[in-house]
């Protein structure tokens, strides 16, 4: 089942509204991280996220492979591997997955053929105050045997109370904690892990 043909995706409130946070603590730049996880039958169950950069190192292979040994090393203790990128564009209407976002899921796709990668829909988002929606406010794409990106519509979140929570994380400017390798690799004492956050 290389292709994610039948498989369907899954993704943890607090891994889902942590990439989300990161996006809206930097509203005017490109932002991205990774998706761990693990597969179970045909399920991809997305089970935590590690934001990544906000800024023009978002596409620089070093950062990048620095960051990515050090989430592997963390979290194979614990039984999760990368199965996804996450990608929120610069610009509010953008909808297109770029050249960057699909180099660095071509990369991880090459170790897990399964690989989700999450694009953050701002307006989904935007809409969220005025409906209650379950629906997760970003689209999900996977490769096909053609070796291109495509529209899947099968990722829900694993809680239904996701976007409410999300909500009040908003109101209450939670993406203010957000901390990602790029404040890491600034200061390493910040912790990239943000295991206080939802304390």
């Amino acid at each position: 089942m290389s292709n994610g043909g039948e498989l369907r995706y899954v993704i943890g409130q607090n891994a889902y509204i942590k990439l989300i946070l990161h996006a809206l603590k930097h509203k005017t730049s490109s932002v991205n991280g990774v998706l761990l996880g693990r597969l179970s039958g045909d399920v991809v169950e997305i089970t935590e996220s590690v934001p990544l950069f906000h800024c023009s190192q978002i596409g620089l292979l070093p950062p990048l492979e620095i960051a990515l040994i050090m989430i592997e090393e963390y979290y194979s203790s614990q039984g999760l591997s990368i199965v996804g990128y996450f990608h929120a564009n610069e610009r509010f209407d953008d909808l297109e997955l770029g050249t960057v976002a699909k180099n660095i899921a071509d990369h991880i796709y090459r170790y897990f053929p399964q690989t989700a990668v999450l694009l953050l829909d701002n307006k989904k988002l935007g809409a969220l105050r005025n409906k209650k929606d379950t629906a997760p406010v970003m689209q999900l794409y996977t490769r096909d045997s053609s070796r291109s990106w495509n529209v899947a519509n099968r990722i829900t979140t694993k809680e239904p109370s996701a976007n409410i929570l999300l909500l009040d994380f908003t109101s209450s400017e939670k993406w203010n904690d957000i901390v990602d390798f790029d404040d890491h690799l600034d200061d390493i004492s910040k912790d990239w892990l943000n295991s206080e956050l939802f304390k």
